[in-house]
């Protein structure tokens, strides 16, 4: 009993440190979005200040931000739309027809860095007029969200029995009636999961959007840029700006983390 007791001590305080020192980055960035700047640069004024509004309120009146977390939004949302929606039967086709070659393929141009593409794309795109337009960033966004979401949804569509496909088209479906009356619906979970990860990562995507953006497209990472100058930091709007920017992925973490931890499994469907 005292070992047992000992262990699981131990257990809860190894796990308190450890959220101690992945939560202060984020517990001092909430502070310091209430904090003047000179209440952010004194070291007596950690915990105990006098709390501001006035972060905020320079975000949405002065820098704007309304119009970037659109833009943020409509990106990370059409990107992942068009993913689902080519990658889904692609996915399917390769678990199903064992197309292995094709999955290795796929998963070459997943490990490729983004940065490879992002002069080809550049010149690509000003050739076409589309840079600084939406297009543009949901289509450099899909390089990354589209390899993610057929690699999940492959391992999640193998552990499908195929008899559930074999019992539809005896009952009169199609092959396409099939993979949208019973296959996508009984893979939920591992459709929100590619769906959520595939949606944070074009929310957090810097790398594209810095080269392909413009002042009609720039996004939230990018926008961040606002508050730094030459000759200062403005401490306190950046960190408010920077948990608008943290405040939805958090909550898609929290509401669904039950379908990620689900869909990550790959093994939903029983029996």
């Amino acid at each position: 009993m005292k070992k047992k007791r000992g262990s699981r001590f131990l257990q809860t305080l190894l796990t308190f440190i450890v959220l101690i020192v992945f939560a202060f980055p984020f517990v001092w960035m909430l502070l310091a979005s209430f904090k003047t700047q000179s209440q952010i640069l004194s070291t007596g004024q950690l915990f105990i200040f006098k709390p501001t509004f006035h972060n905020y309120v320079s975000v949405f009146q002065e820098y704007d931000f309304l119009k970037f977390i659109w833009n943020s939004f409509l990106v990370a949302f059409g990107s992942t739309l068009l993913s689902l929606i080519l990658g889904l039967p692609a996915a399917y086709a390769i678990a199903r027809h064992h197309l292995q070659k094709l999955g290795l393929l796929i998963l070459v141009a997943r490990i490729i860095p983004g940065i490879t593409f992002l002069i080809p794309w550049f010149i690509l795109f000003s050739k076409i007029h589309l840079v600084d337009t939406y297009a543009a960033l949901i289509l450099s966004h899909m390089l990354v969200g589209l390899p993610f979401i057929i690699w999940i949804m492959i391992s999640f569509f193998e552990a499908l029995p195929t008899e559930i496909e074999e019992s539809g088209l005896i009952d009169g479906c199609t092959h396409h009636q099939v993979f949208l009356r019973i296959i996508l619906p009984i893979s939920g979970p591992g459709v929100i999961t590619a769906s959520l990860l595939s949606f944070i990562f074009s929310w957090n995507n810097f790398m594209f959007s810095v080269i392909l953006a413009g002042d009609k497209t720039k996004t939230l990472p990018i926008a961040v840029f606002n508050f730094m100058s030459y000759s200062e930091i403005n401490w306190g709007a950046l960190m408010a700006a920077a948990c608008i920017i943290t405040l939805p992925v958090l909550i898609i973490a929290l509401v669904s983390q039950r379908y990620v931890v689900s869909g990550l499994s790959a093994g939903a469907v029983k029996g």
